[in-house]
């Protein structure tokens, strides 16, 4: 059994939670890390919209291009795949391989649980798999693709269903051209295994996951930790690391585990504008978001490959939206904010859209920067 938290723990409010969070999702200061390495001190970056995770990486790394992430994907050294939560993650080639073996149960679960799970009951998953990884090691297929082509097999079956629980059972990877800058193509579906040509795969241990989560998003409860990744029945692991571990209390007085040596800079350090994409994991990686988004406010996820839209931190926390609209030659970024901001605030938060209007659109003739509230 877990302990109690003891009134001796020292209390961390939410400005001091925020800071470490920023901190160690290198959003204080930019990072002059290379692109693979910070996708790996992240634990991946959410890429439901494939081209996300390039301007999560220019907020957060200095002398960062486009082409240095196109690089990766292409090479296979990062790839596009289901882990975390269930959601598209963009994650180094190791990662794809310790992350997804590790949530193999979870998405086996979260599809029993699904209405895809539901529409296949009597179907033997394990034989659908078995018929679909021939496939999917042989070349790409689209969703639509692989739905044809199960269907001839089971006709009687809804085949959107059929390709939905092939493609979150199976490890599988979307191949480029799809989360390329500047490329166009529909998702396509490769085993990880024959796009890696890796050996069959290993899990990352639970401590090990826990451990890296810290790392990246510490201070956290128990209960962060499985709402970032899925996994339940954490607390015999977070027992196991607690030696190791030091523990905090919140406002709340809930019990916060961190590793001894992460940041936790004071409260006071000042906190720059920094434009993120949507869904950035920032603002999803905790079971109480308070510390990045005390208002709980919604996420934008808009349709599209992503790149052209998400959210501000403004003094560290969730106080704006922004969208970038071409028309002919002019690029034009609007920024909605969700409450009052100083002068030097908006000063400061015009000077970083521009410097993204630059990254985004570099071609365009004129750039513009409208602040509403």
């Amino acid at each position: 059994m877990l302990g109690a938290v003891t009134l001796s723990a020292q209390l961390l409010d939410r400005r001091a939670l925020n800071r470490a969070l920023l901190a160690r999702q290198m959003l204080l200061a930019r990072h002059g890390l290379a692109a693979e390495e910070a996708i790996e001190r992240l634990v991946g970056m959410q890429a439901q919209a494939p081209l996300a995770p390039y301007v999560g990486l220019w907020t957060r790394l200095e002398r960062f291009e486009h082409s240095e992430l196109g690089e990766l994907v292409e090479t296979r050294r990062a790839v596009r795949i289901h882990v975390m939560r269930g959601t598209i993650h963009l994650v180094s080639a190791n990662d794809a391989v310790l992350l997804r073996q590790l949530l193999a149960a979870f998405l086996a679960r979260w599809l029993r649980s699904s209405p895809f799970g539901r529409a296949l009951d009597g179907v033997d998953i394990d034989e659908l798999l078995d018929a679909a990884r021939p496939l999917l090691d042989a070349r790409p297929y689209t969703r639509v693709e692989l739905s044809q082509a199960l269907a001839e097999r089971w006709p009687d079956r809804d085949a959107d269903a059929l390709s939905y629980a092939v493609i979150f059972r199976l490890p599988l990877v979307q191949v480029p051209p799809r989360g390329i800058w500047g490329a166009t193509g529909q998702a396509r579906w490769m085993t990880l295994t024959s796009w890696l040509d890796s050996p069959a795969p290993h899990a990352l241990s639970p401590s090990a996951a826990v451990l890296r989560y810290l790392a990246a998003f510490g201070p956290a409860s128990i209960a962060d930790a499985q709402a970032w990744s899925g996994l339940t029945r954490l607390a015999t692991v977070f027992e196991r690391l607690r030696s190791d571990l030091v523990t905090f209390r919140d406002d709340a007085g809930k019990e916060l585990f961190d590793l001894p040596d992460a940041p936790r800079p004071d409260t006071g350090t000042l906190a720059p504008p920094r434009f993120l994409p949507e869904y950035d994991n920032v603002l999803f990686a905790h079971a109480d978001r308070s510390r990045i988004n005390p208002q709980r406010q919604a996420i934008p996820l808009l349709p599209g490959n992503g790149g052209t839209s998400g959210t501000v931190l403004i003094d560290g926390f969730f106080r704006a939206t922004w969208r970038i609209a071409r028309q002919k030659s002019t690029a034009k970024i609007t920024i909605a904010t969700l409450g009052g901001t100083t002068r030097a605030e908006r000063a400061a938060v015009t000077a970083e859209a521009e410097r993204l209007l630059a990254f985004v659109v570099p071609a365009a003739a004129t750039h513009e920067v409208q602040l509403v509230a």
